[in-house]
């Protein structure tokens, strides 16, 4: 119950302009700001050095340039030249190449077309140089287009892109029947989005049991599945499942987020699985760690600590 609280609190004060004022103020002045506990940095450069020391652990990553909802088309634009630039950087430095990114950071909101247009940029940039983009799920409000630009891509014969579902969602399992039918690749996540009980379940127990079987399901059908959770009992349950059913390790990676569980991250990588850190980085990093926050209630006192340390 507390869980389900604490969503609906923190995606309000997610779209709190004050507290984004605020927040940008202190949260990333300084290299021990509370935000960089789970935001790599501002700049790509910061970004580098973040993926790198997570290399340097034997983990990969995926890199995210934070942004969302952007209302001109204008923006959409600046927003694609951005993940341009990125690109160009990640090939530069010798990192990895893993990009995550949000549809409506392309201007999903303002006119279809464009985001797909700019996701088509993107992608022609990137998949040259052997990158793999993941396409991020957002509000239940957007899960119809958001499949419906990633498989337009897809048949235009972009197939290095990938797809996120939410557990959360009533819908998600005939999403993932669908995805799977494609051939492509799913990241499985529970969801952090407030969400009517419509369209989505209410209780812990409900999202955690969707989540159980659409696991079962990506790794006996799923290509290449990501496992994005922190959840010990999700995590057990996916190793379980895999012994069991002769599922090899390298048919299936771990993700979780940068910043979080790093004790966890090394004992699956010490247990010979793969992991894949998910590294947000950006200027419009307030929206995400709000929603952070909503899900990991005890993060707050972290938070808290940091800010006055910030204002004392």
């Amino acid at each position: 119950m507390f869980g389900a609280a604490s969503k609906v609190f923190f995606n309000l004060l997610a779209r709190s302009r004050i507290l984004n004022t605020l927040a940008s103020r202190y949260g990333m002045r300084r290299p021990t700001s509370f935000a960089r506990r789970f935001i790599a940095g501002e700049t790509i450069s910061e970004a580098i050095e973040a993926a790198r020391r997570v290399e340097a652990r034997g983990l990969t990553h995926t890199l995210d340039l934070l942004g969302e909802s952007v209302t001109t088309l204008e923006k959409a634009d600046a927003a694609a030249r951005a993940y341009l630039k990125v690109v160009d950087a990640i090939v530069q430095s010798g990192i990895g190449r893993n990009l995550s990114l949000k549809l409506t950071q392309l201007g999903l909101d303002v006119d279809k077309a464009s985001a797909i247009d700019n996701l088509r940029k993107i992608l022609e940039r990137a998949e040259p140089a052997a990158f793999f983009v993941r396409v991020d799920m957002e509000s239940s409000h957007y899960t119809d287009v958001t499949l419906e630009v990633f498989e337009t891509l897809w048949q235009q014969g972009h197939r290095q892109i990938g797809i996120v579902l939410q557990s959360a969602l009533h819908r998600s399992d005939q999403d993932l029947r669908r995805i799977n039918a494609l051939g492509a690749r799913v990241r499985l996540v529970k969801g952090a989005y407030n969400e009517p009980k419509s369209v989505a379940y209410q209780k812990k127990v409900d999202v955690d049991a969707a989540y159980a079987r659409m696991v079962r399901t990506l790794l006996t059908e799923g290509v290449y599945p990501a496992i994005a959770t922190h959840d010990p009992k999700m995590i057990e349950l996916t190793r379980t499942y895999a012994n069991e059913h002769g599922v090899a390790p390298d048919r299936f990676e771990f993700q979780m987020l940068y910043g979080v569980r790093r004790d966890l991250q090394a004992r699956l990588v010490r247990d010979g699985y793969r992991l894949r850190v998910y590294i947000p980085f950006g200027r419009e990093w307030f929206p995400y760690f709000m929603r952070r926050l909503g899900e990991r209630p005890a993060n707050i006192g972290f938070v808290l600590r940091g800010i006055l340390g910030e204002t004392g």
